[in-house]
């Protein structure tokens, strides 16, 4: 059974909480990063539990956190199903000592599950509309589903939006400054016209049917971008031999304040997509459904992105993608007015750490708020 009078009465500032936030990739890591350190600030106390996914516990250990992992991410569809189980049974081991008064996770099947078994809320952080699957399987386990006010699924009763985007809780000014020493670490200059190009390795679950750039074709892809600049490669997988000499060295901690003095970004990454555009950086993304329709039709914030701020684009294949690309990349202004744009939408949007915080602090109270004010808007 819940602890309802916990519940009614809410969490406020003389409630010290134990959260229990679950974190299954690298992006998720910089999406909690700044919400669990202002959670520790006022005084509550953070379990934190990963996947052992690319760079997420390279990045969880750089920002200094401890954390439990719940093993290794595999891409084969059986072990996925088998991972689940191990990691499902090692994070009931670690909320039964731990004793979390709330799970917190964007979208975790585990945490939603295992939330249940203990009796205690799970706030989901959801933003990517193609996770349907995921969805279904941790929705009925979970209490709230926190979305963006842009966000095209309607998820019921249980959905609460907001006005922002995930990247906003972290590339928001209050909580990022790009670094400009980036830019020596790169042997480049101010002047020095310079392109992010990215490659993924399509092994999440959302990424099932879906393609980018044809392989095959990188080479040719990057000889015609490298006529306007530089370019540098970021890859979750092992590149050509012939296109190695472009991967990105730096440590991967610094590759916003590089996204952000860049002249363009270009690739597959939907989240590196929006991270570029919210950044200000003329962003372009590429992926398509086995249809051959852009992924970002059906993708809120990536609509609201191009549609309302000018600030992304996004094809279903290489040659159109890369045809935009050279009409901004010939503009000279494209940059200025990327940054125009950027300051339109940061005055439009809050700070999503701060609210964040604030929503879970005050929860379930902060959850019944909201939902007045949905009813009056919709009155």
């Amino acid at each position: 059974m819940r602890d309802i009078d916990k519940l009614r009465r809410g969490f406020n500032s003389r409630d010290k909480m134990k959260v229990l936030v679950d974190i299954g990739h690298p992006a998720h890591v910089h999406l909690f990063k700044n919400i669990i350190w202002n959670l520790k600030e006022d005084g509550h106390e953070v379990m934190i539990t990963a996947r052992d996914k690319e760079i997420t516990l390279y990045l969880l250990e750089v920002y200094g956190f401890k954390y439990e992992s719940l093993g290794e991410h595999h891409k084969n569809l059986l072990n996925k199903l088998l991972d689940l189980i191990v990691r499902e049974y090692k994070l009931y081991k670690i909320a039964k000592k731990f004793k979390p008064d709330v799970f917190i996770s964007p979208g975790s099947v585990c945490a939603a599950h295992v939330s249940k078994l203990f009796g205690k809320p799970h706030i989901s952080l959801e933003d990517t509309e193609l996770s349907t699957e995921q969805i279904r399987l941790y929705a009925p386990f979970t209490d709230v589903i926190l979305t963006p006010s842009c966000f095209r699924l309607d998820l019921g009763k249980k959905q609460i939006r907001y006005n922002g985007y995930h990247e906003l809780a972290y590339l928001h000014p209050n909580h990022f400054k790009p670094d400009p020493l980036i830019l020596d670490e790169m042997n480049i200059s101010e002047d020095d016209a310079f392109i992010i190009l990215r490659f993924i390795s399509w092994g999440a679950s959302h990424d099932i049917k879906l393609k980018g750039i044809d392989r095959g074709k990188e080479l040719e892809f990057v000889k015609s971008l490298e006529r306007y600049g530089n370019v540098f490669i970021t890859s979750e997988g092992k590149l050509d031999k012939k296109l190695e000499k472009y991967r990105i060295t730096i440590l991967p901690e610094k590759i916003h304040s590089l996204l952000y003095y860049a002249d363009l970004y270009i690739g597959e990454g939907g989240t590196m997509a929006a991270e570029a555009a919210i950044l200000g950086t003329p962003s372009i993304h590429i992926e398509s459904t086995s249809k051959g329709i852009a992924t970002g039709e059906f993708t809120g914030n990536f609509l609201e992105l191009r549609d309302k701020y000018g600030l992304l684009y996004f094809y279903p294949d290489q040659d159109q993608a890369l045809e935009k690309a050279i009409s901004i990349l010939e503009d000279e202004n494209s940059k200025n007015e990327w940054r125009k744009r950027r300051e339109r939408l940061l005055k439009d949007k809050i700070d999503v750490t701060a609210w964040m915080v604030d929503f879970i602090e005050r929860y379930p109270e902060s959850f019944y708020e909201y939902k007045r004010q949905e009813k009056n808007e919709s009155a």
